[in-house]
């Protein structure tokens, strides 16, 4: 059985004890959960393991050729007996101590590690909250067990072990436990080691024994007078499971591209978390952390939003479970398509309940991924269902934010919804005609038609191609792509027709990024570069049916289509929604010590 496959075994106990947790909170009225947060935890810790079906190999498979190659002592047979077993166990628990001590002490250990961090709450959820990125260097802190000898098949055994007992002392409904608390990782001593407080700061780092921490200087013993604050000190304030992987990361390359000095540049990355080059400092400065003045990351999310976040999350979790149970199995590329679709998925719950999304977008980023994946893995079937279903969404999302509600229109007073609605139903009439063989030449002239309807939108309010650079640059691109499908093998019949559709949506890309260079807002920026991936769209499609045929092609042809048109309704229809995506809760109240989850934690 694969270390994906036991997970999701250990999904229903996880989630039972998780409810037992919650109930226990409830009744004690000191309840630790808030529905976004834990979700954007589970979240987090979906994506993990996801894209561990992919890392694993570098982990396992560096350790397996060392061991293999340059292990000091060989002796499997120890190593499978019980001293061997409970001493494999230990060798891990110290290495990693250190790893996860330098993850607290070295930049590019945090930028991985913070994920686990970000979290303001504090609770079974905020376990499963791990990083994607950390197997790229955390190996290299287990190398000693592979010089000890330790087979791959109990180093793997000993680790999953120790991953899974540090998933317990993620609560606070479990206080002190005595003599427990002196020599093993509790509760008690991990809320220590997740709290920002100055006392608390980069203390226990044990994953089963906290001896380590008292041999090694680092333990603090939790005080009960001083309560412990959860986050990170450079606070993520997002539910985006993407930005929460890299948040870290962008800023230390913001540094170190910044930097003057090479040497410089170079040590935002080995320095600890939260040095920064003086020049760098002086240029772009940061105000001190202040526990005083942080607050809870908490957008409003009405309740019908929550069900449905919940509703969300649980066909995620199932769909997660699915994957990782036959992803040893599965060809590489499959696992890659339907990683891409779960990460998809992921990105718009998270973008819907920060406010970034609407609902019903989200849903249609999630609808055009599947419709992707179905039709690159040939199950037809259902890409029959979620092909025509995405723009069934997008024109149900237009219609219904065009009709203005509390004397305000959810639509850019830029944009007229009449002409973006008969694009869309021309584009939902083309994907239907594209579905069947011999329907091409109509589902061409749909796409035309659909083309200048969105010609006619980005018309509005402005003169014809404001940008004539953009013009001579579509039209040449344009040119360039008929002069590769004319050589290619384009038949002489179908010639003229696409010659017309090459035209108009080579008008239409000009027209976009003539809006963008005039308004310059990031609306018209969106449907400009929609209208690019329009162009490249039909590039791939038009080479791949007709000059030669390309690897995956469903997946950058619907791909690069549909984010084209996310692109386009996100920035027609962007008006209300652009304000809330900015909004950062400020009529939150501010943070007091005794709030439960309240934020910060990390140097960084």
């Amino acid at each position: 059985m694969s270390p994906s496959q036991i997970i999701v075994l250990a999904t229903p106990v996880f989630f039972l004890l998780i409810a037992i947790e919650l109930a226990v909170g409830w009744r004690r009225q000191r309840n630790t959960y808030r529905l976004a947060d834990a979700i954007s935890s589970i979240s987090l810790g979906m994506l993990s393991q996801t894209s561990a079906v992919f890392t694993r190999l570098l982990r396992i498979g560096i350790y397996t050729a060392l061991f293999e190659h340059v292990a000091l002592w060989r002796n499997d047979a120890f190593w499978t007996s019980l001293p061997g077993w409970l001493l494999a166990l230990l060798l891990y628990d110290f290495c990693y101590y250190w790893l996860h001590r330098m993850g607290h002490e070295v930049a590019v250990l945090w930028a991985a590690h913070a994920v686990h961090h970000q979290s303001q709450d504090y609770n079974l959820s905020t376990a499963l909250r791990q990083t994607s990125s950390g197997a790229l260097l955390g190996w290299i802190f287990y190398v000693p067990m592979a010089l000890a000898g330790v087979p791959p098949l109990v180093f793997a055994a000993v680790a999953l072990i120790d991953l899974l007992y540090q998933f317990w002392v993620h609560t606070e409904q479990v206080g002190r436990l005595g003599w427990f608390d002196r020599w093993f990782c509790s509760p008690s001593n991990h809320r220590v080691h997740h709290a920002v407080n100055d006392a608390y700061l980069d203390k226990n780092y044990g994953g089963i024994l906290i001896v380590w921490d008292r041999i090694f200087g680092t333990f603090k013993d939790e005080d009960e007078t001083e309560k412990c604050v959860y986050g990170t000190r450079g606070l993520l304030n997002s539910w985006d499971p993407l930005w929460a992987n890299a948040q870290v990361y962008a800023g230390l390359a913001h540094d170190s591209w910044h930097a003057r000095r090479w040497g410089d540049k170079l040590k935002v990355w080995v320095k600890p978390p939260g040095w920064r080059p003086a020049d760098v400092a002086e240029r772009f400065p940061k105000p001190a952390f202040s526990l005083a003045d942080v607050q809870r990351y908490e957008p409003p999310l009405a309740r019908g939003l929550q069900w449905w976040a919940g509703v969300q999350f649980a066909l995620m979790l199932a769909g997660v479970a699915a994957f990782l149970w036959q992803a040893d199995r599965a060809p590489l590329a499959h696992n890659a398509v339907w990683f891409a679709t779960l990460l998809a998925a992921q990105w718009a719950l998270g973008a819907m309940m920060q406010g970034r999304l609407h609902w019903l977008l989200a849903l249609m980023v999630q609808s055009a991924a599947l419709a992707t994946a179905t039709s690159a893995l040939g199950l037809l079937q259902w890409h029959w269902v979620f092909k025509p279903l995405t723009l069934v969404i997008a024109i149900i999302y237009v219609a219904t934010k065009s009709i203005p509600t509390s004397g305000k229109a959810g639509f850019d007073p830029h944009f007229s919804p009449r002409w973006l609605l008969l694009g869309l139903t021309a584009s939902l009439a083309g994907d239907v005609l594209l579905m069947f063989n011999g329907f091409f030449v109509p589902g061409l002239v749909s796409f035309l038609l659909a083309h200048l309807a969105y010609l006619a939108l980005l018309r509005r309010g402005q003169r014809w191609f404001p940008h004539r650079g953009a013009l001579v640059a579509t039209l040449t691109i344009g040119a360039a792509m008929l002069a590769f499908l004319w050589t290619g093998g384009l038949p002489p019949g179908l010639r003229g027709p696409v010659a017309a559709y090459v035209l108009v949506i080579a008008l239409m890309a000009a027209q976009a990024i003539g809006r963008s260079t005039v308004l310059r807002d990031p609306a018209s920026r969106m449907v400009a570069i929609g209208a690019g991936l329009f162009m490249l769209s039909d590039a791939l499609l038009a080479t791949n049916r007709f000059v030669q045929p390309l690897p995956m092609a469903q997946v950058w042809v619907l791909g690069t289509y549909f984010a084209a048109q996310v692109l386009i309704v996100r920035g027609c229809v962007g008006g209300s929604l652009t304000a809330s995506a900015l909004r950062t809760a400020p009529d939150q109240p501010a943070f007091t010590p005794g709030a439960t989850g309240a934020a910060a934690h990390s140097p960084s």
